[in-house]
């Protein structure tokens, strides 16, 4: 049986480097029994935990923490030899001092740690650091990148990290940084029309700055000094559409037009869109014009001789259609990489896939969404595309305005499925 994890309750916030070293010596780590921590050295080390004679080499021991911090945290205990024995060690408050300065200045970003000091009666004293870090990736102040595996700590590359987030993180996978990418893979023109629908852009000092309006006024990039790590959200909600199929390939969104009433009827069209979410939604729309009339209310229909002759086509309501595109762009479970985004027409229908994990998501949930009631993979790509000066028309209402809408429009009620990690959605039109 796998032995619990060290774990402290204290959380703390941003902080700056003063209050850094102010909030450690002010807010001790709550206590942890001799008992415990016995029970921790009995077990030796593992992902979780490891035991240090002494603190000797700081770089090493930066390192040490970056790992623990990128495997989900764990542990570090000062004062234990190789044979596990307690040989404790001579000023606890110097190693605290000279922890509380790894975290601070050897890290990126910097970590709050959380240290206790343990007395036993022999006089001994040893030193915990445990990690709960939050904000990863983390990386030493030379831009290297570790984590732990079993008792080894290993260094790995930006990529296989990105790799290892997309597991274990796939519900914030718009917030994963793009190590690949830089200022010059953005659209700067997209970015501050952005950005001028909100306040005056002469009050950025003069200057169009990309880095630093993506890191600090929209919280869509990491880095410290020079460093500029951009996430997903940034990239496709801002990027130069010929860099983001090279940076970010499973954003490429297909759609196809058929001939009959499903997939297996004959292919007319079909294309694969590219570029930022922007130019998405109006390359679909405009695919989507070619095929369907879009339309506010119902059309009285009008007879064509040898109408079964002529290649079918139905009417939608428009802001069903508009708010189903806008629904597929953003809510996209970008962790999940074989599973494509779809639109497929047919006579008499619309089918919108997307990439959703199923786990956890049906049946309850595949119920309550038609009431507005579901969990947003992408907040921050939402809240952008949905935004007026973003640029994109985008209706209000959801999904329950999307079935209400599409109903009225063509009398038979629109479909949901989720499957096999997918979200389905069917409209029907008259």
């Amino acid at each position: 049986m796998a032995r619990r994890r060290f774990r402290y309750n204290p959380r703390a916030g941003n902080l700056t480097d003063r209050s850094h070293q102010e909030y450690i010596l002010s807010h001790p780590a709550q206590l942890t029994t001799r008992t415990e921590l016995l029970r921790l050295i009995r077990g030796g080390e593992d992902t979780y935990l490891e035991l240090k004679v002494k603190l000797s080499n700081p770089e090493r021991i930066a390192q040490g923490i970056v790992a623990l911090a990128n495997t989900d945290g764990g542990t570090i205990i000062f004062g234990v030899n190789d044979q596990l024995r307690i040989e404790g060690v001579s000023d606890p408050d110097d190693v605290r001092d000279e922890l509380v300065r790894i975290c601070r200045d050897e890290i990126v970003p910097p970590i709050v740690p959380l240290i206790d000091t343990i007395a036993f009666d022999s006089g001994k004293r040893v030193v915990a650091l445990d990690v709960d870090a939050k904000k990863g990736p983390y990386r030493t102040r030379d831009g290297r990148f570790y984590m732990r595996f079993g008792a080894d700590k290993l260094e790995v590359s930006r990529e296989k990290l990105s790799t290892w987030l997309d597991e274990i993180r796939p519900l914030g996978y718009e917030n994963v940084p793009l190590f690949t990418a830089d200022e010059n893979d953005f659209d700067d023109g997209l970015l501050w029309s952005f950005a001028r629908g909100y306040e005056d852009i002469t009050s950025f000092s003069g200057t169009y700055d990309t880095r630093e309006f993506l890191k600090k006024d929209l919280l869509m990039a990491a880095g410290n000094g020079d460093d500029f790590y951009p996430t997903v959200a940034a990239l496709v909600l801002f990027g130069r559409s010929e860099r983001i199929e090279a940076l970010f390939p499973r954003s490429v969104i297909h759609v196809a037009r058929f001939s009959g009433a499903n997939g297996s009827a004959q292919l007319v069209e079909s294309s694969e869109i590219r570029g930022n979410l922007l130019g998405q939604y109006e390359s679909i729309m405009g695919f989507l014009l070619r095929y369907v009339d879009l339309v506010k209310d119902q059309q009285r229909r009008v007879p064509v001789p040898h109408e079964e002759a002529i290649r079918h086509r139905s009417s939608y309501h428009i802001y069903a259609v508009r708010e189903a595109v806008s629904n597929l762009l953003i809510h996209r479970d970008f962790a999940l990489r074989d599973i494509a985004t779809r639109i497929n027409i047919y006579d008499g229908s619309i089918e919108f896939v997307n990439a959703r994990r199923t786990n956890g998501f049906t049946p309850p949930a595949s119920r309550a969404i038609r009431y507005g009631i579901t969990q947003r993979l992408n907040p921050q790509i939402a809240a952008v595309f949905g935004r007026r000066e973003y640029g994109a028309s985008v209706p209000r209402g959801g999904l329950p305005m999307i079935l209400k809408q599409s109903e009225r429009i063509s009398g038979k009620r629109a479909e949901i499925y989720t499957s096999n990690d997918e979200f389905k959605l069917k409209i029907y039109g008259t």
